[in-house]
């Protein structure tokens, strides 16, 4: 790959996949005009993601260089130079902010609480510990809103719910990951490192990933959802969900994995088999 592409982080675009949950359990898979916001949302949280991850880079750079996986960065690797970095990120900058502004619905606020959101975690807020990840979690959140509310439709609560369960999940994860990568080191790369512990996390993980199931399986059978897609057969989803979680934690703690949900997705056959069999069972569900 490209150094310049590579900077961008591209396999980190599947995270913005959460702007597409609107479409899914809102039924509008058959509405172009909804299609053509999501994907607009889509596009413009690939460019501002992308400009947040030059930007993080440049700032981390020097720090980037003393940890085993990151030295490989582009800027910590010297492959590109600053001005090129600096010009990338501004040009996705720009490109993401005309595309919220213009085609990407009706909630541009969304986008620039997500600007702000990452300029403050990177000013600091990622040094405190819980809300770090609680600030992950509403990046993740506000995708969520983006492809719902910003292309008007209703998200659900208990499906907001699982959303935050879920990406919390996956925030304390990265961080147990990193304790697991680091050991005595991870203090000195990530200062919030210094106020986790090994069992702190697994407690943390225990709960989320509960939390994740539960408030997901609710959904599936809740007063609302059979209103809405007039079936309760969701709840034949859950299996591969929980699947997916077990596996996930499995991964973390035996595979030396974790850290990072866009490459574990692909680089595990069973957690995509998961995902597939779950969104393939959705669509039979909710097309009926």
């Amino acid at each position: 790959m490209h150094p310049l592409i590579k900077l961008l982080r591209p396999h980190q675009w599947i995270k913005n996949g959460f702007v597409f949950v609107g479409l899914l359990f809102g039924h509008a898979w058959h509405d172009p005009d909804k299609i053509a916001l999501a994907l607009a949302a889509f596009a413009a949280f690939c460019l501002l993601s992308s400009a947040v991850y030059v930007m993080n880079d440049l700032a981390d750079r020097e720090q980037d260089r003393r940890h085993p996986d990151k030295r490989h960065r582009p800027l910590a690797s010297g492959t590109v130079s600053v001005p090129a970095a600096v010009g990338l990120g501004l040009l996705c900058l720009l490109g993401g902010l005309a595309l919220a502004i213009t085609v990407a619905g009706a909630a541009p606020w969304i986008f620039f609480a997500y600007l702000l959101l990452n300029a403050a975690y990177s000013s600091g807020l990622k040094h405190v510990v819980i809300l770090d990840v609680f600030i992950i979690a509403a990046g993740f959140m506000l995708r969520l809103l983006a492809g719902t509310v910003g292309i008007g439709i209703a998200p659900s609560h208990w499906l907001l719910l699982c959303g935050l369960m879920l990406t919390l999940f996956l925030g304390f994860a990265k961080r147990r990951a990193e304790l697991n990568a680091l050991v005595e080191a991870s203090a000195g790369h990530r200062r919030v490192l210094e106020h986790y512990s090994a069992p702190l996390l697994d407690q943390f993980l225990s709960l989320t990933a509960m939390g994740t199931v539960v408030t997901y399986s609710l959904y599936t059978v809740s007063a609302e959802t059979l209103a809405q897609h007039g079936t309760t057969q969701l709840i034949a989803t859950v299996p591969f969900v929980l699947y997916g979680m077990l596996r996930y934690l499995y991964r973390l703690h035996r595979r030396g994995g974790g850290g990072d949900p866009s490459r574990e997705l692909f680089a595990d056959g069973h957690l995509l088999a998961a995902f597939f069999c779950w969104l393939a069972t959705v669509l039979v569900v909710l097309a009926r």
